[in-house]
């Protein structure tokens, strides 16, 4: 049909015959809403090209971003266990088996060993499409057997954090994980070997108030959510209004809780740069 003749006669294709776009194929920005091909995302670091808005994204995109190009998962037999038999809406097993289905992970954290412009790194990225990046057993577990690993061959390690906090599903055994990573954390000091803590969008909760904050270098995505608490746990708690930009990561670099926010873009070269400068 001509265009001519579409204008004057108006499109004429029945409803039944209209085809959807694919899915994965468009992605609208969540705060300035203007919409990008996925390509054009993936090409500018998963951040917005209109808005410079930093996507959130999992672990394996993160390990592509950041190694070399080739990198080795490890750890990937451990697997969350319903020690508890727990059941709120659902039991905790079905959630778990539909965590896996759903994302194709094994568990909210992900670790990984390559080089960063031929230095070696291991990276534990964590997922929030994973039970919302819950911090369980496994997740605890994970974190101990990379920093056991960076030890005993005295490579540097990053944890990139994305999670709602503590998983409620496996009460006292997830609290107890805070401890234990942290008391890890402290053997990898002792043997003088750099841990750097990157935090993300968002990161709240027994993360936060463990591991999450304990880097020798703690930096962050630009506009990230971080806390502990939620605002208006905070709000009722001291009674007064809380600053417009409160618990974003520019807000933590203002009050020195963190070393410097880093754009995606240029996530790959400091890391490189922190790596050379900690040269162990």
């Amino acid at each position: 049909m001509g265009w001519f003749k579409r204008l004057k006669d108006g499109i004429q294709t029945a409803t039944r015959n209209k085809k959807e776009a694919p899915e994965g194929l468009w992605y609208k920005c969540k705060r300035c809403k203007e919409t990008s091909t996925m390509k054009e995302l993936k090409e500018n670091f998963f951040k917005c090209p209109q808005c410079n808005y930093h996507v959130r994204i999992g672990s394996e995109d993160y390990f592509g971003l950041i190694f070399d190009g080739v990198f080795e998962e490890m750890f990937m037999d451990l697997r969350s266990q319903d020690m508890l038999n727990f059941v709120d809406l659902k039991p905790y097993k079905k959630r778990l088996d539909d965590a896996y289905n759903k994302t194709g992970l094994t568990e909210a954290i992900s670790v990984a060993k390559g080089k960063v412009n031929r230095r070696p790194l291991v990276i534990a990225a964590m997922d929030f499409s994973f039970i919302g990046g819950s911090m369980g057993s496994v997740v605890g577990q994970k974190i101990a057997m990379a920093i056991d690993h960076c030890r005993e061959n005295r490579i540097p390690l990053l944890i990139i954090s994305k999670t709602g906090g503590a998983r409620m599903m496996e009460s006292a055994f997830s609290l107890m994980q805070m401890a234990k990573t942290s008391a890890k954390l402290s053997q990898l000091a002792k043997h003088k070997i750099p841990y750097f803590s990157l935090l993300t969008d968002p990161t709240t909760g027994g993360v936060t108030a463990s591991f999450a904050m304990l880097g020798d270098i703690n930096f962050a995505e630009p506009e990230a959510l971080i806390g502990f608490a939620g605002p208006r746990v905070i709000k009722e708690t001291i009674k007064r209004d809380l600053p417009e930009d409160f618990q974003t990561s520019e807000f933590l670099l203002e009050h020195g809780f963190l070393d410097f926010i880093v754009d995606r873009k240029e996530l790959r070269e400091r890391i490189s740069d922190l790596l050379s400068f900690f040269d162990v």
